[in-house]
Protein backbone atom coordinates (compact mmCIF):
# COMPACT_ATOMS: atom_id res chain seq x y z
CA UNK A 1 0.00 0.00 0.00
CA UNK A 2 1.09 3.55 -0.28
CA UNK A 3 1.41 6.09 2.15
CA UNK A 4 0.88 10.24 1.69
CA UNK A 5 3.80 9.63 -0.94
CA UNK A 6 5.29 7.66 -3.67
CA UNK A 7 6.84 4.31 -2.35
CA UNK A 8 10.49 5.80 -0.97
CA UNK A 9 12.97 5.51 -3.91
CA UNK A 10 10.70 5.91 -6.50
CA UNK A 11 10.43 9.16 -8.51
CA UNK A 12 8.48 10.31 -11.41
CA UNK A 13 9.26 10.10 -15.08
CA UNK A 14 7.50 12.51 -16.94
CA UNK A 15 4.94 13.32 -14.39
CA UNK A 16 1.35 12.74 -14.93
CA UNK A 17 -1.29 15.34 -15.43
CA UNK A 18 -2.72 14.40 -11.59
CA UNK A 19 -1.67 12.19 -8.83
CA UNK A 20 -2.43 11.49 -5.39
CA UNK A 21 -2.63 8.97 -2.51
CA UNK A 22 -6.13 7.81 -1.68
CA UNK A 23 -6.42 8.70 1.85
CA UNK A 24 -9.09 5.74 2.49
CA UNK A 25 -8.04 3.02 -0.02
CA UNK A 26 -4.38 3.75 0.63
CA UNK A 27 -4.25 3.69 -3.56
CA UNK A 28 -1.86 5.67 -6.19
CA UNK A 29 -4.54 7.59 -8.49
CA UNK A 30 -2.69 8.02 -11.43
CA UNK A 31 -4.78 10.86 -14.14
CA UNK A 32 -2.14 11.16 -17.27
CA UNK A 33 -2.44 13.69 -19.65
CA UNK A 34 -3.25 12.91 -22.99
CA UNK A 35 -1.45 11.79 -26.05
CA UNK A 36 1.13 9.67 -23.86
CA UNK A 37 2.44 6.63 -24.73
CA UNK A 38 5.26 4.32 -24.82
CA UNK A 39 6.18 2.92 -28.55
CA UNK A 40 8.82 2.96 -31.13
CA UNK A 41 8.81 2.71 -34.90
CA UNK A 42 7.27 -0.10 -35.63
CA UNK A 43 3.74 -0.54 -37.96
CA UNK A 44 2.84 2.43 -36.44
CA UNK A 45 5.09 4.62 -38.08
CA UNK A 46 5.62 6.89 -35.14
CA UNK A 47 7.63 7.39 -31.60
CA UNK A 48 6.02 8.49 -28.15
CA UNK A 49 8.37 8.36 -24.59
CA UNK A 50 6.09 10.49 -22.87
CA UNK A 51 4.52 8.27 -20.61
CA UNK A 52 3.75 9.32 -16.74
CA UNK A 53 5.94 6.52 -14.83
CA UNK A 54 7.15 5.74 -10.92
CA UNK A 55 10.19 4.39 -11.35
CA UNK A 56 13.23 3.30 -9.30
CA UNK A 57 16.75 2.28 -10.13
CA UNK A 58 16.81 -1.62 -10.43
CA UNK A 59 19.79 -3.39 -8.89
CA UNK A 60 20.79 -6.70 -10.56
CA UNK A 61 18.00 -9.10 -11.11
CA UNK A 62 14.61 -8.41 -9.49
CA UNK A 63 10.62 -9.30 -9.38
CA UNK A 64 8.72 -6.22 -10.10
CA UNK A 65 5.16 -6.39 -9.30
CA UNK A 66 1.65 -4.15 -9.17
CA UNK A 67 -2.09 -4.46 -8.82
CA UNK A 68 -3.92 -1.98 -11.28
CA UNK A 69 -7.25 -0.72 -11.02
CA UNK A 70 -8.60 1.17 -14.46
CA UNK A 71 -11.40 3.99 -15.14
CA UNK A 72 -10.80 3.84 -18.74
CA UNK A 73 -12.57 6.89 -20.76
CA UNK A 74 -10.65 6.11 -24.62
CA UNK A 75 -9.21 3.79 -26.92
CA UNK A 76 -5.88 2.60 -25.83
CA UNK A 77 -5.65 3.81 -22.14
CA UNK A 78 -3.28 1.47 -20.54
CA UNK A 79 -1.49 1.31 -16.95
CA UNK A 80 1.06 -1.38 -16.09
CA UNK A 81 4.57 -2.24 -15.21
CA UNK A 82 7.39 -1.01 -17.41
CA UNK A 83 10.98 -1.66 -17.66
CA UNK A 84 13.46 1.13 -18.71
CA UNK A 85 16.79 0.58 -19.99
CA UNK A 86 17.13 3.11 -22.80
CA UNK A 87 14.73 5.08 -25.13
CA UNK A 88 15.72 2.49 -27.16
CA UNK A 89 15.30 -0.71 -25.04
CA UNK A 90 12.34 -1.14 -22.90
CA UNK A 91 9.58 -3.33 -21.81
CA UNK A 92 6.00 -2.54 -20.63
CA UNK A 93 2.79 -4.73 -19.99
CA UNK A 94 -0.61 -3.46 -19.50
CA UNK A 95 -4.15 -4.08 -20.51
CA UNK A 96 -5.03 -1.39 -23.43
CA UNK A 97 -8.87 -0.61 -23.42
CA UNK A 98 -10.82 -0.54 -26.59
CA UNK A 99 -14.44 0.58 -26.47
CA UNK A 100 -16.07 -1.51 -29.05
CA UNK A 101 -14.71 -4.71 -27.93
CA UNK A 102 -12.87 -6.60 -25.55
CA UNK A 103 -9.88 -5.02 -23.60
CA UNK A 104 -6.33 -6.61 -24.61
CA UNK A 105 -3.77 -7.27 -22.06
CA UNK A 106 -0.11 -7.47 -23.57
CA UNK A 107 3.45 -6.94 -22.99
CA UNK A 108 5.30 -4.89 -25.42
CA UNK A 109 8.98 -5.84 -25.81
CA UNK A 110 11.39 -2.89 -27.69
CA UNK A 111 15.19 -3.84 -28.68
CA UNK A 112 17.38 -1.80 -30.75
CA UNK A 113 14.56 0.96 -31.13
CA UNK A 114 12.03 -1.36 -32.52
CA UNK A 115 8.63 -2.40 -30.76
CA UNK A 116 6.78 -5.52 -31.11
CA UNK A 117 3.42 -6.38 -29.34
CA UNK A 118 2.32 -9.88 -28.24
CA UNK A 119 -1.34 -9.35 -26.64
CA UNK A 120 -4.72 -11.35 -25.60
CA UNK A 121 -8.13 -10.41 -25.47
CA UNK A 122 -9.26 -9.25 -21.61
CA UNK A 123 -13.02 -9.18 -20.63
CA UNK A 124 -14.58 -6.46 -19.89
CA UNK A 125 -15.97 -7.31 -16.65
CA UNK A 126 -12.38 -7.62 -15.00
CA UNK A 127 -11.16 -3.70 -13.80
CA UNK A 128 -8.09 -5.19 -12.43
CA UNK A 129 -5.35 -6.89 -12.93
CA UNK A 130 -2.14 -8.34 -10.75
CA UNK A 131 1.09 -7.76 -13.16
CA UNK A 132 4.72 -9.33 -12.35
CA UNK A 133 8.22 -9.25 -14.44
CA UNK A 134 11.04 -11.30 -13.40
CA UNK A 135 14.62 -10.72 -14.77
CA UNK A 136 17.37 -12.31 -14.67
CA UNK A 137 20.58 -11.45 -17.02
CA UNK A 138 18.14 -9.53 -19.03
CA UNK A 139 15.59 -12.35 -19.74
CA UNK A 140 12.20 -11.42 -18.69
CA UNK A 141 9.37 -13.62 -17.34
CA UNK A 142 5.98 -11.30 -18.01
CA UNK A 143 3.15 -12.88 -15.58
CA UNK A 144 -0.10 -11.97 -14.31
CA UNK A 145 -3.37 -12.74 -12.57
CA UNK A 146 -6.90 -11.86 -11.90
CA UNK A 147 -8.37 -11.75 -8.28
CA UNK A 148 -6.83 -14.61 -6.41
CA UNK A 149 -6.36 -16.73 -9.04
CA UNK A 150 -2.96 -18.52 -10.35
CA UNK A 151 0.00 -16.52 -11.91
CA UNK A 152 -0.04 -17.55 -15.47
CA UNK A 153 3.02 -16.78 -18.12
CA UNK A 154 2.20 -13.96 -20.50
CA UNK A 155 5.32 -13.78 -22.60
CA UNK A 156 8.89 -14.40 -22.20
CA UNK A 157 11.29 -12.10 -23.56
CA UNK A 158 15.14 -10.96 -23.84
CA UNK A 159 16.46 -6.81 -23.07
CA UNK A 160 19.18 -6.35 -25.12
CA UNK A 161 20.19 -4.12 -22.46
CA UNK A 162 20.36 -3.90 -19.21
CA UNK A 163 17.30 -1.77 -16.93
CA UNK A 164 18.54 1.28 -15.60
CA UNK A 165 14.70 1.70 -13.96
CA UNK A 166 11.69 -0.22 -13.64
CA UNK A 167 7.92 0.58 -11.78
CA UNK A 168 4.67 1.62 -12.63
CA UNK A 169 3.19 3.23 -15.57
CA UNK A 170 -0.09 4.90 -16.89
CA UNK A 171 -0.57 6.64 -20.72
CA UNK A 172 -3.52 7.94 -22.35
CA UNK A 173 -2.81 7.89 -26.13
CA UNK A 174 -5.70 9.81 -27.29
CA UNK A 175 -6.59 12.20 -24.50
CA UNK A 176 -7.31 12.87 -21.33
CA UNK A 177 -9.78 11.20 -18.51
CA UNK A 178 -8.17 8.23 -17.80
CA UNK A 179 -7.39 6.97 -13.85
CA UNK A 180 -5.44 4.32 -12.81
CA UNK A 181 -5.41 3.08 -9.27
CA UNK A 182 -2.41 0.61 -7.92
CA UNK A 183 -2.77 -1.18 -5.29
CA UNK A 184 0.90 -1.22 -4.26
CA UNK A 185 4.38 -1.28 -6.55
CA UNK A 186 7.07 -4.52 -5.34
CA UNK A 187 10.62 -4.12 -6.38
CA UNK A 188 12.63 -7.03 -5.11
CA UNK A 189 15.87 -8.69 -5.97
CA UNK A 190 15.75 -12.02 -7.39
CA UNK A 191 16.44 -14.82 -5.90
CA UNK A 192 19.46 -16.22 -7.05
CA UNK A 193 18.96 -19.80 -6.20
CA UNK A 194 15.85 -20.56 -7.68
CA UNK A 195 14.97 -21.13 -10.90
CA UNK A 196 13.78 -18.73 -13.94
CA UNK A 197 10.59 -20.41 -13.91
CA UNK A 198 10.31 -21.14 -10.67
CA UNK A 199 6.91 -20.07 -8.69
CA UNK A 200 7.21 -17.63 -6.32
Amino acid sequence: MFEQHPKTGFKWRNPPLRWEVDPASRRLVVEPAGHTDYWSKTAYGFEADNGPALLAEAQGDFVLATRVRFHPAHRYDQAGLLVLCSRQCWLKTSVEYEPDGPAHLGAVVTNRGYSDWSFEEYPPECPDVELRVRLRAGDCLVECRTGDGPWRWLRVAHLEERPAECGIYACSPKAAGFRAEFDFVRLEPFDAGLPFFAEL
